[in-house]
């Protein structure tokens, strides 16, 4: 017996959110390793340099000079404070992905609460800078976090009947 449409909808779009929250568990694990990697081995402002007259640009002007001064900013990131804070989000992401994947209320409740975190935040980014892409952000995440509010409702109401 399949089960009804609605039902297969939620578990699709649940299970699409899961992946979405793993891929950026995941895209944070190589950032951190990468990062890590080129901190361990390398001076990033030098590296930064090679990159900059590479490219024929000059570090005086205002866009590779940021890059400079980024790069000298994460040179000195204390990697004590780093792991922990890069290892706790990226166990929460791959948490999250692993419970909404197997349909848990505390894993939608960690989504929406997580999400809508990010939402103040993405409504400033945009009336700061208005662009497609801003406001796709803010619209997507609205949707999860909608979803996500809708699941856990629709859950309280069926526990009531």
């Amino acid at each position: 017996m399949t089960p009804p449409p609605l039902v297969t909808a939620r578990r699709r779009t649940l299970r699409a959110i899961a992946l979405f929250e793993a891929a950026k568990g995941l895209a944070a694990l190589a950032a951190v390793v990468g990062l890590l990697d080129v901190l361990r081995h390398n001076n990033l402002h030098h590296l930064a340099l090679a990159l900059l007259w590479r490219f024929h640009l000059d570090p005086q002007t205002h866009y590779p000079a940021l890059l400079l001064h980024y790069a000298d900013l994460l040179s000195v990131i204390n990697l004590r404070t780093l792991a922990p804070l890069a290892i706790g989000y990226i166990s929460l992401r791959l948490l999250e992905s692993y419970g909404l994947w197997k349909e848990k209320a505390w894993a939608e409740w960690l989504g929406a609460l997580s999400g809508a975190l990010y939402l103040p935040l993405e409504a400033g980014h945009l009336l700061h800078r208005a662009t497609l892409t801003n406001a796709a952000v803010l619209l997507a995440n609205l949707a999860v976090v909608g979803f996500l509010a809708l699941q856990l409702w629709q859950r309280r109401n069926a526990k009531k009947v």
